[in-house]
């Protein structure tokens, strides 16, 4: 491969990885807005999900609000039955936040089409292209973290 053709298809490529985080955002505002939440909420019950019980300042730390905003995102969410609070054993004026029982079912029915559709599209990949898929989207979700990182210091 010619570097000319080398750099038309990095472009293409970085191009593609620019499209799908902006498609990927107004998909997840357009679920937000269908479902009746704000984005920050879905990205809660997101990290909430993923570790299955945060502290309220583990959630303000990751979704970057004020404590303030956290709490009233916390209610909105307790409100909708999305999630509960429980005390914390470790530290009595502390509480945990976990996703309710239900939530999960809920939440699974909302995204059901896309990932019927995400299904389908990797079903039409070899094993060799799934890895190759994984691999890069791995290494940019690290590259993201450290590009983050680097606005943080």
């Amino acid at each position: 491969m010619t570097n000319s053709n080398n750099s038309e298809i990095k472009k293409r490529a970085l191009a593609a990885v620019r499209e799908y985080g902006v498609q990927l955002s107004l998909f997840r505002n357009a679920m937000s807005e269908w479902a009746g939440f704000n984005s920050t909420d879905l990205e809660c019950l997101r990290f909430l999900f993923q570790k299955q019980v945060a502290t309220p300042s583990e959630l303000s730390k990751h979704i970057g609000l004020t404590t303030g905003a956290t709490t009233a995102l916390l209610d909105r969410l307790e409100k909708a039955e999305l999630i509960e609070r429980h005390p914390n054993p470790k530290d009595r004026r502390g509480t945990l936040i976990v996703p309710a029982q239900s939530a999960q079912e809920r939440m699974a029915n909302w995204f059901a089409s896309a990932r019927i559709a995400q299904d389908e599209l990797l079903s039409s990949y070899s094993e060799a292209d799934l890895a190759l898929i994984a691999d890069v989207f791995e290494k940019f979700s690290r590259l993201w973290e450290q590009e983050r990182g680097k606005l943080k210091a």
